[in-house]
């Protein structure tokens, strides 16, 4: 950004629901979503960014044609799409009722027999889906079993600030960061649904602040209301600025990005990625080319 920018983004996290074919469920968590973007509302966000699967997390064992006790190829017509649905719309309703974007993580259907995609709809304060991103980089479960991966990086734009996305196990991957700082973002908001334990779960943590101070961008990573989530939002030279809390209860917090025009860490980043050392190389120097000797 040529000048300094700020936008207040909220980070929810919410409790994920494992059966698509349940209508309750289906409904619970849409009225948990909605509650979470009220409150981000009241608390002055212009964005407000849950995790993957918060309609609806479909879990590999309750799609499992050949389950519950093995993973077999999911069986997608256990899914209740109208509930879904409606419950996709309801939230964008409420979007544009309060003028708030809405970066939720769904299941987006294909054309069958294809399977769907792992998806994050971007739902505009006008109520309307302004894009979606597809997961890319699957488990092993997910591209043999369950999704149809996505094929390229999404990014949008509010009030001047640009976003992109990052969905699922994707935050073990540089590229996928690397990607976005080469198309200019400010934020990357990436939603998991956890794999569960304390372990993994604190290395999805300790990547995401490790992309953010790499990259020096904002990193908002959104999971699962549970003890051992790591959502929270990073700031870019790898700090936590906001950190929802570790007690299992639905919950939203808030951080103002920015980006100080004067800071020269992204720059140089992207100098030193340029061949800037090229002409001080010293190919020609026995000294430095002989690697056996003091």
């Amino acid at each position: 950004m040529s000048e300094t920018r700020t936008l207040r983004l909220a980070v929810a996290q919410t409790h994920l629901r494992p059966d698509p074919g349940d209508r309750d469920e289906l409904r619970e968590s849409g009225r948990d979503v909605r509650a979470l973007v009220r409150e981000a509302h009241e608390a002055g966000a212009r964005v407000v960014h849950f995790p993957e699967g918060a309609m609806c997390s479909p879990h590999k064992r309750v799609m499992s044609a050949d389950g519950p006790d093995r993973v077999g190829p999911a069986r997608w017509d256990r899914f209740d799409w109208e509930v879904h649905r409606r419950e996709l719309t309801a939230t964008a309703a409420l979007a544009g009722e309060l003028g708030i974007w809405v970066v939720l993580g769904a299941v987006h259907r294909l054309t069958g027999p294809r399977r769907p995609h792992n998806s994050l709809y971007v739902i505009s304060d006008r109520g309307r889906v302004a894009t979606r991103y597809d997961e890319r980089m699957l488990s092993n479960t997910k591209v043999t079993r369950m999704y149809t991966p996505g094929a390229a990086p999404v990014t949008f734009e509010v009030d001047g600030v640009r976003f992109g996305l990052a969905l699922g196990m994707e935050v073990h991957f540089p590229e996928v960061f690397l990607e976005y700082e080469r198309l200019d973002v400010d934020c990357v908001l990436f939603s998991t649904a956890g794999p569960g334990g304390p372990d993994v779960d604190d290395v999805f943590a300790l990547e995401a602040r490790a992309h953010a101070a790499t990259n020096s961008f904002w990193v908002s990573c959104s999971g699962p209301a549970t003890v051992d989530a790591p959502s929270g939002i990073t700031s870019p030279d790898g700090r936590w600025a906001a950190r929802c809390p570790r007690d299992g209860v639905r919950a939203i917090v808030v951080a103002d990005l920015g980006r100080d025009p004067d800071d020269p860490a992204r720059p140089w980043r992207r100098t030193a990625r340029s061949g800037v050392y090229d002409p001080h190389l010293a190919h020609d120097d026995v000294r430095s080319g002989d690697r056996s000797a003091f």
